[in-house]
Protein backbone atom coordinates (compact mmCIF):
# COMPACT_ATOMS: atom_id res chain seq x y z
CA UNK A 1 0.00 0.00 0.00
CA UNK A 2 1.32 3.73 -0.81
CA UNK A 3 0.31 6.55 1.75
CA UNK A 4 0.59 10.10 0.41
CA UNK A 5 2.22 12.58 2.93
CA UNK A 6 0.93 16.61 3.09
CA UNK A 7 3.42 17.92 0.18
CA UNK A 8 1.76 15.92 -2.36
CA UNK A 9 -1.39 16.73 -1.52
CA UNK A 10 -0.56 20.37 -0.87
CA UNK A 11 0.67 20.45 -4.50
CA UNK A 12 -2.25 18.43 -6.21
CA UNK A 13 -4.40 21.35 -4.27
CA UNK A 14 -3.03 24.33 -5.26
CA UNK A 15 -2.96 25.34 -8.71
CA UNK A 16 -0.16 27.94 -7.52
CA UNK A 17 2.16 24.95 -6.77
CA UNK A 18 4.75 24.86 -9.59
CA UNK A 19 4.39 20.90 -8.93
CA UNK A 20 0.62 21.19 -9.29
CA UNK A 21 -0.03 19.60 -12.75
CA UNK A 22 2.23 16.35 -12.01
CA UNK A 23 0.95 16.44 -8.25
CA UNK A 24 -2.55 16.76 -9.41
CA UNK A 25 -1.80 13.47 -11.87
CA UNK A 26 -0.12 11.36 -9.61
CA UNK A 27 -3.54 11.68 -7.60
CA UNK A 28 -6.08 10.70 -10.25
CA UNK A 29 -3.93 7.81 -11.34
CA UNK A 30 -3.98 6.65 -7.65
CA UNK A 31 -7.69 7.36 -7.32
CA UNK A 32 -8.65 5.88 -10.96
CA UNK A 33 -6.15 2.65 -10.42
CA UNK A 34 -7.02 -0.91 -8.29
CA UNK A 35 -3.71 -0.22 -5.98
CA UNK A 36 -4.68 0.56 -2.36
CA UNK A 37 -3.44 3.91 -1.04
CA UNK A 38 -3.90 5.87 1.70
CA UNK A 39 -4.05 9.30 3.68
CA UNK A 40 -2.41 9.69 7.32
CA UNK A 41 -4.35 11.77 9.26
CA UNK A 42 -1.57 13.89 10.80
CA UNK A 43 -1.39 14.84 6.61
CA UNK A 44 -4.77 15.59 6.77
CA UNK A 45 -4.74 17.99 9.44
CA UNK A 46 -0.92 19.62 8.00
CA UNK A 47 -2.69 19.91 4.85
CA UNK A 48 -5.34 21.62 6.23
CA UNK A 49 -3.29 24.01 8.23
CA UNK A 50 -0.85 25.11 5.40
CA UNK A 51 -3.26 25.69 2.54
CA UNK A 52 -5.79 27.71 4.96
CA UNK A 53 -3.10 30.11 6.55
CA UNK A 54 -2.74 33.80 5.37
CA UNK A 55 0.82 33.56 5.88
CA UNK A 56 2.12 30.68 3.81
CA UNK A 57 -0.46 31.46 1.09
CA UNK A 58 -1.09 35.13 -0.38
CA UNK A 59 -4.62 33.66 -1.13
CA UNK A 60 -5.41 31.07 1.34
CA UNK A 61 -7.68 28.48 0.63
CA UNK A 62 -10.96 28.57 2.37
CA UNK A 63 -11.45 26.06 4.78
CA UNK A 64 -14.62 24.79 3.47
CA UNK A 65 -12.72 23.89 0.22
CA UNK A 66 -10.00 22.33 1.96
CA UNK A 67 -12.46 19.77 3.30
CA UNK A 68 -14.46 19.19 0.42
CA UNK A 69 -10.82 18.10 -1.21
CA UNK A 70 -10.27 15.97 1.56
CA UNK A 71 -13.32 13.94 1.44
CA UNK A 72 -13.23 13.78 -2.21
CA UNK A 73 -9.46 12.39 -1.81
CA UNK A 74 -10.96 9.68 0.55
CA UNK A 75 -13.84 8.96 -1.42
CA UNK A 76 -11.65 7.11 -3.99
CA UNK A 77 -12.86 3.33 -3.44
CA UNK A 78 -9.01 2.33 -3.29
CA UNK A 79 -8.37 4.88 -0.30
CA UNK A 80 -7.76 4.58 3.31
CA UNK A 81 -7.65 6.60 6.14
CA UNK A 82 -4.77 5.92 8.62
CA UNK A 83 -4.81 6.36 12.15
CA UNK A 84 -2.79 5.27 15.28
CA UNK A 85 -4.00 1.61 16.00
CA UNK A 86 -4.17 -0.47 19.14
CA UNK A 87 -0.31 -0.80 19.90
CA UNK A 88 0.96 2.16 18.44
CA UNK A 89 3.17 3.21 21.26
CA UNK A 90 5.43 0.05 20.39
CA UNK A 91 5.89 0.99 16.70
CA UNK A 92 6.37 4.69 17.36
CA UNK A 93 9.19 4.14 19.81
CA UNK A 94 11.36 1.78 17.67
CA UNK A 95 10.61 4.49 14.59
CA UNK A 96 12.00 6.89 17.49
CA UNK A 97 15.08 4.98 18.83
CA UNK A 98 16.17 3.51 15.49
CA UNK A 99 16.52 7.21 13.85
CA UNK A 100 17.06 8.90 16.84
CA UNK A 101 15.14 11.85 15.90
CA UNK A 102 14.03 14.43 18.23
CA UNK A 103 12.12 17.98 18.27
CA UNK A 104 10.46 18.67 15.32
CA UNK A 105 11.08 15.62 13.81
CA UNK A 106 8.82 13.96 15.76
CA UNK A 107 6.06 14.98 13.76
CA UNK A 108 7.55 12.79 10.42
CA UNK A 109 8.29 9.57 12.59
CA UNK A 110 4.43 9.81 13.75
CA UNK A 111 3.93 9.74 10.04
CA UNK A 112 6.15 6.75 9.16
CA UNK A 113 5.26 4.98 12.42
CA UNK A 114 1.43 5.22 11.55
CA UNK A 115 2.31 3.90 8.13
CA UNK A 116 4.28 1.02 9.25
CA UNK A 117 1.62 -0.15 12.12
CA UNK A 118 -0.47 -0.13 8.47
CA UNK A 119 1.54 -2.09 6.49
CA UNK A 120 2.32 0.85 4.24
CA UNK A 121 5.40 -0.45 1.32
CA UNK A 122 6.24 2.79 0.35
CA UNK A 123 5.41 6.94 1.16
CA UNK A 124 4.98 9.04 -1.34
CA UNK A 125 6.41 12.39 -0.62
CA UNK A 126 8.84 14.98 -1.73
CA UNK A 127 10.55 15.21 1.71
CA UNK A 128 14.05 13.88 1.98
CA UNK A 129 14.14 13.72 5.92
CA UNK A 130 11.68 10.33 5.65
CA UNK A 131 14.48 8.82 4.21
CA UNK A 132 15.82 8.38 7.61
CA UNK A 133 12.28 6.01 8.99
CA UNK A 134 14.00 2.18 7.29
CA UNK A 135 12.46 0.14 6.32
CA UNK A 136 9.95 2.19 5.36
CA UNK A 137 10.45 3.36 1.76
CA UNK A 138 10.08 6.37 0.23
CA UNK A 139 9.17 7.72 -3.16
CA UNK A 140 8.99 11.56 -4.81
CA UNK A 141 6.56 10.88 -7.22
CA UNK A 142 7.61 14.94 -8.00
CA UNK A 143 10.92 14.12 -9.67
CA UNK A 144 11.21 14.25 -12.56
CA UNK A 145 11.23 10.45 -14.35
Amino acid sequence: MIAVDTNVLVHAHRRDSPFHSRARAVLAQLAAGDRRWSIPWPCVHEFLAKVTHPRIFEQPTPMPKALEQVVAWMAATTCSELGEPEGYVDELSAVLLRSKVVGSRVHDARIAAICMSHGVDELWTADRDFGRFAPLRVHNPLAPA
